[in-house]
């Protein structure tokens, strides 16, 4: 194996320098903090894993935790089945494909905050174009952040909307790189349409399925504006999820050993949740080394 020169070293350093500075510095700021009872105007203590246990028995944690489980799951396998069915069919001939693409990817070209507001204008009761649209066709509407689960689904569709193109560029560029000879000869033995895509295509891209899966769970679990900007939590804590948990307590109450430790916490998850993908994704890439 060839070794690297002192000037491959420092051609490297910037970015080492970089992560440093700005993800690993940080957050073992944040692991220290999680270890003090921390606030403004007061004496800054060690307290040890007293945060952890206040975070772990804190019933509105739990709650936090098990709405967060509940919006990843959906968020990530709607988007999932989403974005490989477009990417499978914009694979093929679709009229005006260009202008479909691109109006596919034009929710990510949309700020998360702004995207919230226009939703929640449009699911405001009585004005809301929704609202107004139930009113006349069913004559009723719905107040979509007084209920949990109603909340929660239009916090699941909106996301589902917002970060769709993400899944769909990263499937849809692995369709696209798929063998033509492979798809034919498939075709040749008898395979139909679903056995070409099951037996050929989904093999062949699953690298990039469990690389789209990785990266949205891990962001899943930091979803904070499409809650926090629809229900705030509320009502009474039942649309609380871990990011808005965190939030809360940081900014709000200005307890940041427990805010730290909640991040850390959020950090531990994710962290299992990426082993996992990297994991399998090192299977695919390597089993055949």
């Amino acid at each position: 194996m060839k070794r690297l020169n002192f000037a491959h070293y420092l051609m490297i350093t910037p970015v080492q320098l970089l992560l440093v500075c700005f993800l690993f510095a940080p957050a073992l700021y944040v692991f220290y903090l999680s270890l003090t009872n921390y606030s403004y105007g007061t004496e800054t203590s060690f307290v040890g894993l007293a945060n952890y246990q206040r975070v772990l028995s804190d019933p509105i944690f739990w709650q936090a935790a098990i709405n967060t489980f509940i919006l990843v799951n959906v968020v990530v396998a709607a988007e999932l089945a989403l974005g490989l069915g477009l990417a499978v069919l914009m694979a093929g001939w679709v009229p005006a494909k260009r202008v479909v693409v691109s109006l596919l990817l034009v929710p990510y070209a949309i700020t998360e905050v702004t995207a919230v507001v226009m939703w929640r204008f449009m699911l405001e009761p009585d004005v809301g174009m929704i609202n107004w649209g139930l009113q006349q066709m069913l004559g009723f509407q719905i107040d979509w952040a007084t209920d949990r689960w109603q909340a929660l689904f239009v916090i699941a569709l909106l996301s589902i909307w917002l970060t769709l193109p993400f899944t769909f560029l990263i499937l849809y560029s692995a369709v696209t790189t798929v063998s033509r000879d492979l798809m034919e000869a498939s075709r040749i033995d008898g395979g139909n349409r679903w056995q070409t895509f099951w037996y050929v295509t989904l093999p062949t891209i699953t690298p990039a399925v469990l690389v789209a899966v990785m990266f949205r769970y891990i962001f899943a679990m930091r979803l904070f504006s499409e809650v926090w900007l629809f229900t705030q939590g509320g009502p009474a804590n039942l649309t609380e999820v871990l990011a808005t948990y965190l939030y809360r307590n940081g900014f709000r109450y200005q307890d940041f050993g427990l805010a730290s430790a909640s991040g850390w916490i959020m950090i531990a998850l994710s962290m299992v949740l990426a082993s996992y993908y990297l994991y399998q994704l090192y299977r695919q890439l390597f089993r055949n080394a």
